[in-house]
């Protein structure tokens, strides 16, 4: 038999895992032996396969050792085959179409902040799952939890982000941008210079989360009213846990997430602030969120708003969550056209750049 690509494997199963939301570990084990064997050339990984010491390299464990050689063989590995079989339901026909319309991935990061990929091996699954462009939106400086980008950290990303579009498939851009934190008192967490220089702006309240309803109103009221944001990202904040849906699989324990209920506020003073504005309400896409719930996406639709359904991915895997997001969308009849990612790249530059003054 013709053997595999048995680094594409790798990579593939880590892929796997990430969307189906499984324990970082198990990526880690994958991308680590993928990365490990990357190294080595053709005959002295095929032998060590024959020999049995992959496992003698760091980074490469049973498992992967397994599916290497399996791969070798020309045979699919039986821990990807296991992965694809449990891949999860088909999309209907209307989460299908939207799915299909979408053009690109307005929330995601990089180990630049949270995330668990170089924006490099981001980029490189979004054009794999047929995207024209990400935005890449890693978290202000606020969020040290999550390794929030200063000032000078984010202009270091984009001119590392120049470099990479220079590399990068025709046709397929990394647009840039910002998760900015949406302060108590609605100024976004980043020099207003920075700000202006950025493709598409996420904002999004991450501290303060049980402020009284007015409160936070007001809070939010302030923020989409300033030129520089773009998209209201996960606007109630909520937590609900779970995996995707149609997932299953070992692991569980792993994934019982926190919850959390959502943030009180005044929806439809938001919601009308949003269209006055023109900006645009995400639908996060992240199974532990589902944020916001389908009655406020219907009351977004009612009034008006623009939408952006993304994934807020933190791992290349789960940059395909965005039909998790269609599929509530779908349901509470958001309009196609008025999903600012199903717009070419342009289409998206000349609408953010349309509110910021």
């Amino acid at each position: 038999m013709t053997p595999r690509d048995p680094l594409a494997d790798l990579r593939r199963i880590a892929f796997l895992l990430e969307r189906a939301n499984e324990a970082s570990f198990r990526v880690r084990a994958f991308r680590s032996a993928a990365t490990t064997l990357a190294g080595l050339p053709a005959p002295e990984l095929t032998a060590r396969a024959e020999a049995g010491t992959l496992t003698e390299l760091p980074g490469v464990g049973e498992v992967t050792a397994r599916s290497v050689t399996e791969s070798l063989r020309g045979e699919e590995p039986v821990y990807l085959r296991r992965l694809a079989a449990t891949e999860g339901v088909d999309l209907d026909e209307s989460t299908a179409a939207l799915r299909d319309a979408l053009r690109g991935d307005c929330h995601t990061h990089s180990d630049w902040s949270d995330g668990g990929s170089p924006i490099e091996e981001m980029a490189l699954a979004a054009v794999e799952l047929g995207h024209e462009y990400v935005v890449l939106t890693d978290h202000s400086p606020r969020l040290k939890v999550a390794r929030g980008l200063t000032a000078a950290r984010l202009r270091r990303q984009l001119d590392h982000v120049a470099a990479i579009n220079e590399a990068l498939p025709a046709g397929f851009r990394i647009l840039t941008g910002i998760e900015v934190d949406i302060n108590e008192d609605g100024s976004l967490d980043q020099d207003e210079e920075l700000l202006a220089r950025l493709d598409v702006v996420v904002g999004s309240v991450h501290s303060n989360l049980r402020d009284p309803k007015a409160r936070m109103t007001r809070r939010m009221l302030t923020a989409v009213a300033n030129p520089h944001l773009d998209i209201l990202g996960h606007c109630t904040g909520r937590m609900v846990a779970g995996r995707p849906p149609g997932v299953t699989g070992p692991g569980d324990r792993a994934h019982r997430a926190r919850t959390r209920p959502p943030s009180e506020f005044d929806a439809e003073a938001v919601f009308a602030a949003c269209a006055e504005h023109g900006k645009a309400v995400e639908i996060n896409s992240r199974p532990e969120r589902q944020d916001p719930p389908k009655r406020l996406i219907r009351l977004a639709v009612e009034t008006g708003c623009l939408f952006a359904i993304d994934t807020d991915a933190h791992a290349p895997g789960q940059l395909d969550w965005q039909r998790f997001g269609c599929e509530r969308a779908a349901r509470c009849a958001v309009p196609a056209d008025r999903v600012v990612n199903t717009w070419p790249a342009g289409q998206l530059l000349d609408w953010a750049a349309s509110h910021a003054g």
